[in-house]
């Protein structure tokens, strides 16, 4: 068993800058997801088949779900992109990163005078960089949605507000919540992916073949949810910046 590192490792560098396992396995994500998107757009008939039909019945389920949230159908579909775009993302990095070979498969590095194990490919939210980049553009585009709907001013008055002494200390705390928004959704999402790897790799050493398949479809699962949650939350942040302060 090769030693589990916490970061993720560079496999080659452009230039000065490295590619790492997680961000070279990210792209593969983007690129799946682009090409079946391409595909889905050009298979898209007005008469859809099975697997048409599939898709657009998730759809509407998300769409149902997110009008609950959000109390408008045209909110829903106006922040849909967004919200599935998260959940996508999410859930195939988290699945493709339980693919065989992910984290098995690699070469010898050197680190100093002592060569290690390099895997090529490491899940992306296995990797802290991909789940606060992650949270940096939720936390954006939540506050992105408030300015919009709100205005610049009014979104801004939350935190900086000076009509009272209590006010005011009340917009700070709204601000460090900003800014705690990021380190939960990152560590959260990097903390129960990491784990979950871990896990996997320790059973399958431990006691390989049979044993590992209960706790792979469990991880599965984790994935899934992982992704729900984090897409949900953005949505329920988002329902927050757009209404009015007073409420």
């Amino acid at each position: 068993m090769h030693p589990i590192s916490l970061i993720a490792e560079p496999v080659v560098y452009i230039g000065t800058f490295p590619i790492t396992n997680a961000l070279l396995l990210s792209f593969i994500v983007t690129v799946i997801l682009l090409v079946l998107g391409i595909l889905f757009k050009k298979k898209a008939a007005l008469i859809p088949g099975a697997f048409q039909n599939a898709i657009e019945a998730l759809i509407e389920q998300l769409l149902g779900l997110m009008a609950s949230v959000l109390g408008d159908e045209g909110a829903a579909q106006k922040y849909l992109p967004l919200i599935a775009t998260i959940f996508t993302t999410v859930l195939a990095a988290n699945w493709l990163g339980l693919f065989p070979g992910v984290g098995s498969i690699g070469f010898y590095g050197t680190s100093g005078a002592q060569a290690s194990f390099v895997p090529l490919l490491r899940s992306p939210s296995a990797d802290l960089n991909f789940t606060l980049a992650l949270a940096i553009i939720a936390v954006f585009s939540v506050n992105l949605a408030g300015v919009l709907m709100l205005g610049f001013f009014k979104h801004v008055g939350k935190f900086f507000n000076f009509t009272s002494p209590i006010h005011f200390f009340v917009g700070i705390l709204e601000l460090v919540s900003e800014m705690a928004k990021m380190i939960s959704f990152s560590f959260r999402l990097f903390g129960n992916i990491f784990a979950g790897e871990v896990l996997l790799i320790i059973i399958g050493f431990l006691a390989p073949l049979i044993v590992p398949l209960p706790f792979m479809f469990l991880e599965l699962f984790a994935g899934f949810i992982q992704a729900f949650v984090f897409a949900m939350l953005t949505l329920v942040f988002i329902t927050i910046a757009i209404a009015e302060p007073e409420h």
